[in-house]
Parts: C-alpha cells; structure tokens; sequence
C-alpha cells in the first residue's frame, strides 16, 4: 500500500521559512513525478511545485517560484518543500501527492 505522510508545517509569521517534508511508502519518489499541492481555507486545490523522475527537473506556480524549493532525497523517498518569505496568502494544507496518491496535508499558517 502506497502511504504519504507530510510533516513540518505550523505558524510562521510573514517572511519567515518553513520545511515541510512527505515520507513515501511503498513507493520510490524518486521513479515518480512527485507534486506539492495546496488548499487554502474556502478555495479549492492549488497545484504549488512538481518534481519530475530522471533528472529532477522541477516546475512551480508563478505564485511561488523565487520562494519555495521542491527536492527530495531518494535514499529516504522522502520529498521535501522549502518555503522562504512566506507571505499570507500562502496559508493553506499543504499535501504531497503524484498521479494516484495524495497525503493527509499539514497546515501552514503564515500570521503575524
């Protein structure tokens, strides 16, 4: 069975960083294209970042790119999202998931 777990989120005030990271099981992330999503309180799903198989080329949405860093370390299969200069509007559950499986989310929350 094909678990993803997300970790790392919390409150951060803007301008402030966050790791978040997604534990795979029973896959390997790096064999995948492996994506960050996102959905903000009363909106619905928000693609944020993808990390593509081979040779880790990555895309992210215009809203982020320049902030946030999509990686992962195949070792662990874990895959991992970098946030810096957090602003409000980037409050939301953030869930990792590729094309069959998604996470629970962690919530992050950018407050002053």
């Amino acid at each position: 069975e094909v678990q993803l777990v997300e970790s790392g989120g919390g409150l951060v005030q803007p301008g402030g960083s966050l790791r978040l990271s997604c534990a795979a099981s029973g896959l390997t992330t790096s064999n995948y294209a492996m994506s960050w999503v996102r959905q903000a309180p009363g909106k619905g799903l928000e693609w944020v970042s993808t990390i593509f198989p081979g040779n880790a080329a990555t895309n992210y949405a215009d809203s982020v790119k320049g902030r946030f860093t999509i990686s992962r370390d195949g070792a662990k299969s874990t895959l991992y999202l970098q946030m810096n200069s957090l602003k409000p509007e980037d409050t939301a559950v953030y869930y990792c998931a590729n094309s069959e499986v998604r996470g629970q989310g962690t919530q992050v929350t950018v407050s002053s």
